[in-house]
């Protein structure tokens, strides 16, 4: 059973490997993403997950957005045979694992630590850069204050009494909260250094996180494979098992289609958005879309019908620093009161589920943002496939997608694996999802003016939908 290592030290040119989750169905989202911000070589991918070798560090690697987590990459292999093999040979092809390949096990912790300890030192710097900063701003403000009480002192010599006082008042009150925030700075670097201060192995405290998929679950819990593994860990490196905070987290996946072992880079998912405080439509899917409509300088207008959505957004926008660039408009999508082809791009997550149900006006909701979209410019809809049946003007099916991706994922899920594995393989990465969009697209006829040229049908996790980017031919009429 041949496994990939997970990744030289971090001072190679190589790089190292990691890979991150996503969304069924955002994996090339993910994989455009990460050639694109992070220069990545070596992308592949298997349903729900994306594999990569970058050189960048973590304030780069948090910048990802289609991705749900980060991993450093350990190792991936080959799934572990469960058919007509005992138990006690499989908990022995687990604790291989760890006991196969130990010099995978160290690069990784190494590669980890060194990301962190770089991290840490960026923040400090950063922090030291913010208090010059902040000294020569307090001196500027010294010397101003000193110049205004002059004038002052001349112009209206009887209050100066009062002026110093309230000068000395600001000075105490901006002293306090510079301690305040000193100290918070200092608590994060803190916990940063604590993170790092595992130079010793046997210092590490570590938990296995678990999850099983497939045959493999139908024989053993998560807890099982999480115990067979931590004692192989605690005999191979001497670590020490702690559940509660541990400095170190082992995630294992094990499927019929692979074994994935890797550590969280991140405490907090990628897709947690600091900035978001009304939850709406998934992040990733957003920022999917986002990506599709190709946004350059503009001014933008958002729109609904509902106070409590307009108030979500307005908190949003408020945490993100955005409410000055965003207008906020309620109004009935079936009527913008817009001019005719007087937008470049609209992005619309088109209500669905129990609670929002269209029908036939998913039509006129079209209609509209056709009549106010510019020749040339682009829609990106969020569509169920309700919607899409009744787009295309027929009541047939869509084909679904399986319990474990889409049609096009499967045969190219062992993509990244090692090369002398790749006889399992029936089509590239790339064709797989080309040939997914295309069939899409061959089932969706254009709507007036309005003519499809990507879609990708995603999973919004108890549902799917479909993401069509449309752009607009000519003037209706013509």
């Amino acid at each position: 059973m041949a496994a990939v290592p997970g990744g030289r030290r971090s001072g190679s040119a190589a790089g190292a490997h990691f890979f991150c989750t996503a969304g069924r169905g955002l994996e090339p989202f993910l994989m455009r993403e990460v050639r694109s911000r992070l220069a990545a070589t070596q992308v592949e991918y298997i349903s729900g997950k994306v594999f990569f070798t970058t050189c960048s560090d973590l304030n780069m690697l948090k910048k990802l957005k289609s991705a749900e987590r980060l991993f450093l990459l350990i190792k991936k292999q080959l799934p572990l045979n469960v058919s007509s093999v005992s138990k006690g040979k499989i908990f022995n092809e687990m604790q291989k694992l760890t006991n196969d390949d130990p010099e995978s096990w160290l690069n990784a912790i190494s590669i980890w630590k060194n990301l962190l300890e770089l991290d840490a030192k960026k923040i400090k710097l950063s922090q030291k850069n913010a208090n010059s900063l902040k000294r020569k701003v307090g001196e500027n403000d010294i010397i101003a204050k000193k110049l205004k009480t002059e004038q002052m002192q001349e112009i209206q010599e009887n209050k100066e009494c009062q002026l110093e006082k309230q000068i000395e008042e600001e000075t105490l009150e901006q002293g306090n909260f510079t301690t305040k925030r000193d100290k918070s700075q200092e608590e994060l670097q803190n916990d940063v250094a604590e993170a790092v201060d595992t130079h010793n192995q046997n210092d590490l405290t570590f938990r296995v996180s678990c999850r099983c998929s497939g045959a493999i679950a139908k024989t053993f819990t998560a807890q099982e494979v999480g115990r067979v593994i931590g004692i192989a860990l605690m005999k191979q490196f001497g670590w020490k098992a702690d559940l509660r905070n541990p400095n170190l987290e082992i995630f294992i996946h094990l499927s019929d289609i692979y074994s994935v072992v890797g550590i969280p880079v991140f405490r907090v998912p990628l897709a947690s958005r600091a900035y978001i405080k009304t939850a709406g439509l998934r992040s990733t899917i957003a920022w999917a879309m986002a990506s599709l409509a190709e946004i350059k300088d503009v001014y933008y207008v958002g729109a609904d019908v509902s106070d409590s959505q307009l108030l979500g957004a307005c908190d949003n926008l408020k945490a993100a620093g955005l409410k000055d660039k965003i207008e906020l408009l309620k109004v009935s999508v079936i009527e913008l009161p817009l001019p005719s082809e007087s937008v470049d791009i609209i992005i619309s997550d088109i209500p669905f589920g129990k609670k929002f149900k269209l029908g036939k006006d998913i039509k006129h909701i079209i209609q509209e943002m056709e009549r106010v979209l510019c020749v040339g410019g682009t829609i990106v809809l969020l569509l169920s496939e309700d919607h899409h049946r009744r787009l295309k003007g027929c009541e047939e099916s869509s084909v679904p997608l399986n319990s474990k991706g889409s049609r096009t994922d499967k045969p190219g899920s062992t993509e990244c694996l090692n090369p002398e594995e790749k006889a399992a393989i029936s089509e590239p990465v790339s064709s797989s999802f080309a040939a997914s969009n295309q069939e899409c697209l061959d089932r969706m006829p254009p709507f007036g003016s309005l003519v499809p040229v990507e879609c990708y049908r995603v999973s919004l996790g108890k549902t799917d939908a479909l993401i069509y980017k449309y752009k607009k031919s000519h003037s209706p009429g013509q």
